[in-house]
């Protein structure tokens, strides 16, 4: 890692000229909620001035820049009683501006069981290859709970990534790319007095959560609470919309569909993003549903995400950004499934009798 600083103009230059060279993806405000606040989504930019740098959060995350809802995996055409199969795994190049650590976390994430599970997607690593990220820190808002997931501060996976330290960002070259891409702009050497407003810049941070989520010992927990009425008490105000699983920026469950054209002369076979919350996300040749309960489904979820399921076996894959409960219309959240469970199960405890003592 490399470190330098670099003004806040000349920053903004260094964006400009990058956005106007690449196909890039920013935050910016597309429309405002019932609230008045803006809301965020990441979108197509053409240069510096139409990025938020000091935006909150995006409703969905930058997932589908890499990992799209509906991707096509192969081609087939149908002629003279053969066939022939295209798959292609080309990507163009992109640059995307603003992630925030728990964003980044999040592709470190889906790396780990895109690239590096025992079988790697191919479409996934020419996306991942081709992405140029510009991470940025911030403040966070008052249900982010990244802090209690440890996905408040991030060390890889980004090309470059700026924290705010008042005139200037300090910035974190994690590429050769962006190492040589500075080069064209004023940077200066960190100095002692920068160090330290980067330290207070991280400890303010640091101390800005307000939503905290105790999830020590969390995966062995929701074992023990397995047959938990909780899950059919949140369970039954589940909608099944999948709308968590869309905005979410690690779900990776997808389904394989075959479209075959009118005329039976082509087909392709494509990839969508699905949610384990949707009703026959379960089901099987015969109609049999393995989960036909709302509160399976939603205990599944949960599973997944807090203790792991397959490649992500007993690793945590929410990063704490919360969008799926902002997102959800039935106000389903982490926090409280989570302290649910830790409260019935406390109760459960203080209702046993304490060990005998040794004499």
């Amino acid at each position: 890692m490399i470190y330098k600083v670099i003004s806040k103009n000349e920053f903004r230059a260094f964006v400009d000229a990058l956005v106007r060279a690449n196909t890039s993806y920013g935050p910016r405000q597309v429309d405002t909620g019932r609230n008045g606040e803006p809301v965020y989504q990441f979108m197509p930019v053409s240069s510096a001035s139409e990025i938020a740098f000091d935006y909150t959060v995006t409703t969905s995350s930058a997932k589908h820049l890499i990992m799209p809802f509906r991707e096509e995996l192969s081609k087939f055409r149908f002629r003279d009683g053969d066939w022939d199969q295209e798959v292609r795994y080309d990507a163009p190049p992109i640059v995307l501006f603003g992630l925030r650590p728990c964003d980044i976390n999040a592709i470190n994430i889906l790396d780990e069981v895109m690239l590096n599970g025992p079988y790697p997607s191919p479409y996934y690593l020419a996306r991942r290859k081709n992405t140029f990220i510009v991470g940025m820190d911030h403040l966070p808002l008052p249900d982010c709970f990244c802090r209690s997931m440890n996905r408040h501060t991030v060390s890889r996976g980004f090309n470059l990534f700026a924290s705010d330290i008042g005139e200037s960002y300090f910035l974190s070259i994690n590429s050769s790319k962006a190492y040589n891409f500075l080069k064209e702009f004023e940077t200066t050497e960190p100095t002692e007095e920068d160090d330290c407003k980067l330290i207070e810049r991280r400890k303010l941070i640091k101390q800005s959560f307000k939503t905290n989520v105790e999830v020590t010992g969390l995966p062995m927990f929701l074992d023990l609470e397995f047959d938990s009425p909780i899950w059919e008490k949140w369970g039954n105000k589940c909608l099944n919309c999948g709308s968590c699983a869309m905005v979410c920026p690690t779900c990776y469950c997808y389904n394989v569909e075959e479209r075959v054209a009118t005329g039976l002369e082509s087909s392709s076979r494509q990839r969508r993003l699905y949610s384990c919350n949707l009703i026959d996300f379960a089901e099987v040749s015969g109609g049999h549903n393995f989960r036909p309960k709302n509160g399976d489904r939603l205990k599944y979820r949960y599973y997944h995400h807090y203790r792991g399921f397959a490649i992500n076996d007993n690793q945590q894959i929410c990063v704490g950004c919360n969008r799926c409960g902002r997102t959800c219309l039935a106000s389903i959240n982490p926090k409280e499934v989570i302290n649910d469970l830790r409260l019935e199960k406390e109760s459960c405890m203080t209702c046993v009798s304490p060990s005998p003592q040794r004499s």
